[in-house]
């Protein structure tokens, strides 16, 4: 049997700084060969964005195929820790360090829940060390690897914290998409005195993003809040107070539900932009589009679960941030469900050890019911 505290405590002890690689994957292979699980370990991806390193571990053979998916790295600690972030150490029953609860924790508890489920089926975990980063070589690399080997899961559960206020309250069955489009536009630098010898780019520039400001994308639906658009940057770089610049640029940031596509948006910005300056240069990045996976089986199943260990019955929820499940969803059907996210990305994150172990009862629970059909 595995102990959840102590594997959480050996993950927390290891830094692992987006883009992860090597010691905290050691730790994990090592649990999980322990007990039965053959470990496929690739690395992925150059500069900049790599190199990247992944985990998929089997457990068994055939139908049905339930795989639990998480993320092994973390993101930059930050100064002005108590303990400092690889601490691992425990306080009035809180387990303290970065990845606590996003989501060494809930890593830890499913192998420990592993350690417990029936061989009966297949059981899979996939860990990628590039979910708090860009995310280019992580768990679209796990899903190519997935096709290669011939492997598919039928479901799919995510640790990430989506509890609220207690552990329980919440699973997460969807999530908005994300795409982030830079707006650059070029002018002609002069004299402020002259300005018929120059051609200011600030102006159309504010022009566009005051109509993009004002834009209401949609309403919302049943299940996704309404998208909704931000402009996170502008940028013109003039240090002089007597010269017009040569160029002004923005940055915008949309998540939106599942009435918009990413690409369609970032046209949208585009046509807004070239109205206003017509020699605007629009780019965009789509990091995932949304995604739901209507009530149904697999989130029947989760809620079953907490119920039957906690009392409560959870919120089906589609908010928060983006998700590696984002990519998942092409597989199967998915659900989010883990710890309290309330200090997440935080300084002094913490785990409640009591979560940890009803957790890792729960997950137990979930591979149960899951692997049993239902």
């Amino acid at each position: 049997m595995i102990d959840a505290l102590a594997l959480t405590q050996a993950l927390l002890r290891t830094e692992s700084v987006t883009p992860a690689r090597g010691a905290v994957f050691d730790i994990a292979e090592a649990a999980l060969v322990a007990q039965g699980f053959q470990v496929d370990r690739f690395v992925t991806g150059e500069a900049p964005d790599g190199p990247v390193e992944n985990l998929i571990a089997t457990r068994g053979d055939g139908a049905p195929h339930f795989a639990f998916a998480g993320h092994l790295d973390v993101v930059p600690p930050g100064a002005g820790w108590t303990d400092g972030p690889w601490s691992g150490e425990v306080r009035g029953g809180l387990l303290h360090g970065r990845g606590a609860v996003d989501m060494k924790g809930a890593v830890a508890a499913f192998i420990a829940a592993a350690a417990r489920a029936p061989t009966t089926g297949t059981l899979s975990l996939l860990l990628t060390g590039d979910e708090e980063g860009p995310a280019t070589h992580g768990t679209r690399a796990i899903i190519d690897r997935l096709a290669q080997r011939g492997l598919r899961p039928d479901l799919c559960l995510v640790g990430e914290p989506t509890s609220a206020r207690q552990l329980g309250d919440t699973v997460k069955i969807g999530r908005r998409g994300s795409v982030n489009i830079w707006i650059d536009v070029p002018g002609r630098q002069g004299h402020v005195g002259y300005p018929h010898l120059a051609d200011n780019p600030i102006a159309p520039l504010i022009a566009a993003l005051a109509e993009l400001n004002g834009l209401v994308l949609d309403q919302g639906n049943a299940w996704f809040q309404a998208s909704n658009l931000e402009i996170t940057d502008l940028h013109v770089g003039n240090e002089a107070t007597n010269v017009i610049p040569a160029r002004a640029s923005a940055r915008l940031s949309i998540r939106f539900n599942d009435e918009q596509r990413g690409d369609d948006l970032v046209e949208r910005v585009r046509d807004v932009a070239q109205r206003h300056a017509p020699t605007a240069i629009v780019t965009g990045r789509v990091s995932g589009e949304a995604f739901l996976t209507l009530p149904g089986p697999l989130s029947t199943l989760v809620s079953d679960a907490i119920a039957a260990r906690t009392g409560l019955t959870p919120e089906s929820s589609t908010t928060g941030g983006t998700s590696d499940a984002r990519f998942l969803s092409r597989l199967c059907p998915v659900v989010e469900f883990g710890l309290v996210n309330a200090t997440m990305h935080q300084v002094d994150e913490v785990v409640a050890v009591d979560d940890l172990y009803v957790l890792t009862d729960i997950y137990a629970d979930v591979i149960t019911r899951a692997l049993a059909g239902g």
